[in-house]
């Protein structure tokens, strides 16, 4: 007909049969390789999906504000006497004045912990966190990953409300509390990526995951200088009780409104469960109760995303653990400034992570570039900028303005690799996405355990040049992984990930 523009023809071979079908093209999805499929497209608007996202958001926001409040409250956690007594550099920045005067007095505790005993406190955590990320994507798959990413952060939030009191036992007492909120986080991203496997259709990948995600950015921002905040008024036993009390109001909300897929939801639209099992229909696997392991452990696609993975949060890991530490002992803030201060490159980061995730699914719907052009150019720029401008930041003596200005850069331009292999998990293998991110979440861990113990025994006598070190070591290891990356990453549904004929095309 004349307006057969608004029309996408359908042949469909069935049997000996040729059929040949009109469907209007607001109700056609296309993808990579330029086939259709017909999947009535549901609004954004109100939708729960997007519920979703703002609630594993909310989810990931309890998560980091959690790991990260550790790092501040460490500051104030420790006998100042012992500290300055301890110290011997003499590069150190001389510290800014700071009038304000405490409101309360405090009562809290304070430990004579050397800088390897707090290396170990701020690392243990991940030894915990590694334990349970292969085994979090393969429960998340067997039982659903609901109740197992929930009852993974209530466990959290409880060992976080006794943190005082194993503070107040002992550095051990303390180190094995962090190890075992380490193991109930450790099931979070496995689980999470199960559900989007589910949830997310594949051209909306970039925008819901990287809504989901920047809760993670948002919980090292607004958590930092609120601890320090809560520090100076109250004392740090506080940073804990209260967003320990965070935690447990998101649980009720996602024990209520969340769902494992959209077959299961009872609120959902029909129109909006067409449309996301529709799309997803030719990409899971028809068997994933048979996990095909070797074609995992061999394949190269997956191997390039481990050492992304791994290098990224070599930097990651280091900033998140040490940065309150280098504010203080290094460019001499106080524990106000130290906090708000040490948010900034998280908020630049949180906010450059949603705009490229906009971005990359724009070149893709487009059909631009494709899915692999995409995540290698988005992972180049977020790997090998952020380890630039961290070695220049090592390079800015006691310029505290344009110290904080490099190291803000340096995140921020990290959240473009949240549309980079940090996704790359549910291109390649969508019925598989929680098991593969298991797997690159566990080598990505050991960042997380060894950097903070070597950073701290690289900086021992806090001076400058023991830090440049630091930054040159990061990003040294940050560059081969996104070269690694731009190598060997692929933007396909490899052969042994799919049961069908038909998957994305590169």
């Amino acid at each position: 007909p004349p307006e057969s523009r608004d029309y996408v023809v359908f042949l469909l071979l069935h049997g000996c049969c040729d059929i040949v079908v009109l469907i209007h093209r607001p109700y056609v999805q296309t993808d990579d390789s330029h086939c259709c499929r017909f999947c009535p497209s549901a609004p954004a608007c109100g939708s729960s999906r997007y519920a979703l996202a703002l609630l594993s958001s909310y989810g990931f926001f309890v998560v980091y504000s959690l790991r990260v409040n550790l790092s501040v409250a460490m500051v104030d956690m420790l006998n100042n006497t012992h500290q300055s007594n301890t110290n011997h550099s003499g590069t150190v920045c001389p510290r800014h004045s700071n009038p304000a005067v405490r409101k309360h007095n405090h009562t809290a505790s304070v430990y004579n912990w050397d800088s390897e005993t707090q290396g170990w406190i701020l690392g243990s955590f991940f030894y915990g966190y590694i334990l349970t990320q292969v085994p979090g994507g393969y429960l998340a798959g067997r039982f659903g990953p609901k109740w197992l990413m929930g009852f993974g952060i209530l466990g959290t939030v409880i060992f976080t409300l006794l943190t005082p009191v194993a503070a107040d036992l002992g550095a051990g007492y303390l180190i094995a509390v962090r190890v075992l909120e380490g193991i109930g986080e450790g099931v979070t991203f496995p689980a999470m990526y199960t559900m989007w496997a589910a949830w997310a259709p594949p051209l909306e990948r970039s925008r819901l995951l990287t809504i989901s995600y920047i809760g993670a950015q948002l919980g090292t921002v607004i958590s930092l200088p609120v601890s320090g905040e809560i520090i100076f008024y109250l004392d740090w036993t506080y940073v804990f009780y209260i967003f320990g009390a965070v935690g447990l109001v998101w649980f009720v909300l996602w024990a209520f409104f969340v769902f494992d897929s959209p077959n299961t939801h009872p609120r959902i639209s029909e129109q909006e469960r067409l449309y996301i099992t529709s799309s997803l229909k030719n990409e899971l696997s028809t068997s994933a109760s048979n996990i095909p392991w070797r074609s995992i452990v061999t394949s190269m696609p997956l191997l390039a995303i481990v050492v992304a993975h791994f290098s990224y949060n070599w930097t990651f890991y280091t900033l998140l653990t040490l940065l309150p530490t280098y504010m203080s002992d290094i460019l001499g803030f106080s524990i106000q400034q130290n906090g708000f201060l040490s948010a900034l490159p998280y908020l630049g980061c949180a906010v450059v992570a949603v705009l490229s995730g906009q971005i990359a699914d724009y070149l893709r719907e487009t059909r631009k570039y494709r899915t692999v052009i995409v995540r290698k150019s988005f992972t180049l720029i977020g790997m090998i900028g952020p380890a630039v401008f961290l070695v220049a930041a090592g390079y800015t003596g006691c310029d505290y303005t344009l110290a904080v200005t490099f190291l803000t850069i340096s995140s921020s331009l990290g959240g473009v690799s949240a549309s980079g292999f940090n996704i790359n998990h549910l291109d390649i293998a969508p019925s598989y996405a929680g098991i593969l991110l298991g797997i690159t979440n566990t080598f990505a861990t050991i960042p997380g355990m060894v950097g903070p113990v070597i950073a701290r025994a690289l900086t021992q006598q806090n001076t400058i040049e023991e830090w440049q070190i630091v930054f040159y070591i990061a990003a040294a290891i940050d560059v081969f992984g996104a070269i690694f990356y731009a190598v060997f990453g692929k933007g396909t549904v490899q052969s042994w990930a799919v049961h069908t004929s038909f998957y994305h095309a590169d």
